[in-house]
Formats: C-alpha cells, sequence, structure tokens
C-alpha cells in the first residue's frame, strides 16, 4: 500500500491509522500547493481533486476521502479494535463522529487556511467552529475517547484536525478535556511514530 500524505494535513489521520494497525505502507510526500510528487510528477495523476489522503492498494486500486479509508485501514487489522465490525449500531456510531469531525470540525477550520477569505468573517467561522468543540469538549468530559473506553480510528482524525487551531489563532485552551485528551493521544507510540514520519516532531 502506499499513503500519498501533506505533513500535518488531514493525510495524518490515516497516518496514525497505519502505525496502530501494524500495517505496511509506503508514505510518498505530495505538495498540496504545486500538486507535484517528490519525483517531480503531477499528483493531479493520482488524484484529480489534488488533495490528500490518498490510499493506493497493492493492485493499484486508489481510495480517497480520510473518513473511508481509516476505515478500511482498521478492517484490515480486527484484531486491533480501531473500528467496531460492520453491520453493528457501534459501527454507525463511529461513522456519525466521521462525518461530524469531517463536515463539523474538519471544513470549519478551511476558511481559515483560504488566504482570500475576508477578515471580518474569519470571526464568524472561528465562533461556530468553537461551539462545536466546546460541544465536544463536554462529551470528552464523561468518556476518554470519542467511542467510550478504547481508542478509535475517530480519534485518529479529531487529533489531527483538532490541531490545526494554533495555526489559524483559534484559542482552545479553555477547553481542557479536550486539551486533556489531545495529551492522551499524543502521547501513544504509533502516533508519535506518524508524526515523526511526517517531520512534525523529533
Amino acid at each position: 500500500m502506499k499513503l500519498y500524505y501533506s505533513p500535518g494535513a488531514c493525510s495524518l489521520s490515516p497516518h496514525i491509522v497505519l502505525h496502530e494497525a501494524g500495517l505496511v505502507y509506503e508514505p510518498v510526500l505530495a505538495n498540496t500547493k504545486t500538486h507535484q510528487l517528490q519525483d517531480g510528477s503531477d499528483f493531479y495523476a493520482i488524484n484529480p481533486l489534488g488533495y490528500v489522503p490518498v490510499l493506493e492498494l497493492d493492485d493499484g486500486t486508489r481510495l480517497r476521502e480520510g473518513a473511508v479509508i481509516v476505515q478500511y485501514l482498521a478492517d484490515q487489522a480486527p484484531d486491533k479494535h480501531l473500528a467496531p465490525a460492520h453491520g453493528t449500531l457501534a459501527r454507525y456510531r463511529l461513522q456519525e463522529w466521521l462525518t461530524f469531525i469531517g463536515t463539523e470540525v474538519h471544513k470549519g477550520f478551511t476558511p481559515l487556511f483560504i488566504p482570500s477569505t475576508p477578515e471580518d468573517y474569519k470571526p464568524q467561522v472561528k465562533e461556530r467552529l468553537l461551539a462545536r468543540l466546546r460541544w465536544l469538549d463536554g462529551e470528552l468530559a464523561q468518556q476518554p475517547y470519542l467511542m467510550g473506553a478504547a481508542f478509535s480510528v475517530a480519534d485518529a482524525y479529531l487529533f489531527t484536525v483538532s490541531g490545526w487551531a494554533p495555526y489559524v489563532g483559534l484559542d482552545t485552551s479553555g477547553l481542557k478535556n479536550l486539551q486533556a485528551y489531545r495529551e492522551r493521544i499524543a502521547a501513544r507510540p504509533a502516533v508519535q511514530a506518524a508524526m515523526k514520519a511526517e517531520g512534525l516532531i523529533k
């Protein structure tokens, strides 16, 4: 398998899951600004949409969209219990979390990364995003991980996108449960390994 990634982007989520699952893979750095790979080839040939992550299977099949990729990876290592079994209510709960993170948190950050976003619009964006994170903070007061007592692929995704807050000037220091949650996840060996692989930590 190959994982096309960009350091610190949402592709960090499946990168973490690959390490958690103990799967063999080849990381391929994709520059999402120039849309070129390290060998100079065109990333649009891999993903016409131009963004990461992309997971390329051994037979050449490619999967896009992080929420799908992390579930696929979890299903390749069922003994690691990174996702509940298909067809169970717990699996739908996991998908509920992945959808929420993708649509309400991940996409909530997007305008803050776009240089052309009007400055007078950014406070509204930040307030809406903080409202979602405050709600998450309340949920995390009751349990250590999104699915309860155990880490899941949803946690890899939330850890990744919530880590963008300092880069866009979003103050989350008052969200103590979220901060503690991020510290718990950051301490996981697989998370450390993925972040080191992307050059995010030494």
